[in-house]
């Protein structure tokens, strides 16, 4: 069984480029951001493995390039309704509580970037199943 610490670390794009994503590798660099999550179907349709805690990610910038380097601490499928405020908070974005990280991530799971990825709009509720990740900052903070 591999290390992961010791492995390159693979590449992990934000959202989609732009405003969003530059928002989100600046909460990670200046601390706020700890916290991300995935729709586990976008993994299925991918053919991804699931990430897994030790493993790391170079975070990148709108233009592709590697902004800092995080390395998971933990990783959790959960349906959406077992977010709880902690984890809400811990995404960096302001979300003051657990309903707004839901409807937030509600609308980007519905978006028309997801769909066009997707292939259809996916069916968002509490039930679905989201990939919840915590992580720290291990190089570019």
């Amino acid at each position: 069984m591999a290390d992961t610490h010791r492995e390159d670390p693979r590449p992990l794009e934000l959202a989609f480029p732009g405003p969003e994503r530059d928002r989100g590798v600046t909460a990670i660099k200046d601390g706020t951001k700890t916290a991300l999550t995935g729709l586990l179907e976008i993994y299925r349709h991918a053919g991804e493995a699931l990430p897994q805690a030790g493993r790391r990610y170079s975070v990148l910038d709108s233009q592709g390039r590697s902004a800092v380097m995080i390395e998971l601490t933990e990783v959790r499928v959960v349906p959406m309704n077992e977010i709880d405020d902690g984890f809400a908070r811990a995404e960096g974005r302001g979300y003051a509580d657990a309903a707004q990280w839901r409807s937030a991530h509600e609308d980007f799971f519905r978006s028309a970037g997801v769909a066009e990825f997707l292939g259809h709009t996916p069916t968002v509720d509490g039930d679905t199943l989201v990939v919840a990740q915590r992580f720290r900052v291990v190089e570019g903070s």
